[in-house]
């Protein structure tokens, strides 16, 4: 059970697994929203033959909230047909830091408003982005607490230098997304 901010509601929540390209995709969330996607660990790249080529829910769809129906579609259409994306309503967010007036959260929101499939934007640009070019150290920050990524694009947040930097999936992850991203956009 989560408590929002104001700890009067409780809310149910629900988990479903969500086997990817990437791997298993653990998805959280309840009636108001998503609560969080945490992300396997690849230590190879996938192919084929490891991991499917569309996505797999380890639940009846029906079963399911709607926010996490919206966000299992969502993330279908990213890993299938990634600019289609672009179209999609995004889920409703129910994580306390999405909620609250942060600079964290500014920058989540800012990165998922404004950097858009198969771009990439650096630490710096997006501290500017969100209101405070000195920042970027703490934009680092915001990026290894997003609780929502894919959907929110922590992927897309390189070093100035042009290097891809880390990501919570691990590198290989960032590579495979970003590459995945730029590859479909082309087509």
């Amino acid at each position: 059970q989560v408590t929002s901010n104001q700890g009067a509601s409780q809310c149910k929540e629900k988990l479903v697994v969500l086997l990817s390209p990437v791997g298993k995709l653990e998805i959280s969330g309840c009636e108001t929203g998503l609560h969080e996607i945490k992300l396997p660990k690849m230590s190879v790249l996938p192919s084929g033959m490891e991991f499917p080529t569309t996505c797999e829910l380890s639940e009846a769809w029906e079963e399911l909230p709607e926010p996490l129906k919206q966000c299992t579609a969502w993330l279908h259409t990213y890993f299938c047909e990634p600019a289609r994306t672009a179209s999609l309503p995004v889920p409703p967010f129910h994580h306390p830091l999405l909620r609250q007036d942060s600079f964290t959260g500014q920058v989540l929101w800012t990165l998922l408003s404004d950097v858009k499939i198969g771009e990439v934007v650096s630490y710096k640009r997006l501290a500017e982005l969100a209101g405070n070019g000195r920042a970027a150290r703490a934009v680092g920050g915001a990026m290894r607490s997003n609780p929502i990524p894919i959907i929110i694009p922590c992927h897309r947040v390189i070093r100035s230098s042009g290097q891809s930097g880390n990501y919570g999936g691990g590198n290989l992850m960032k590579e495979w997304l970003l590459a995945h991203e730029k590859l479909r956009r082309e087509k």
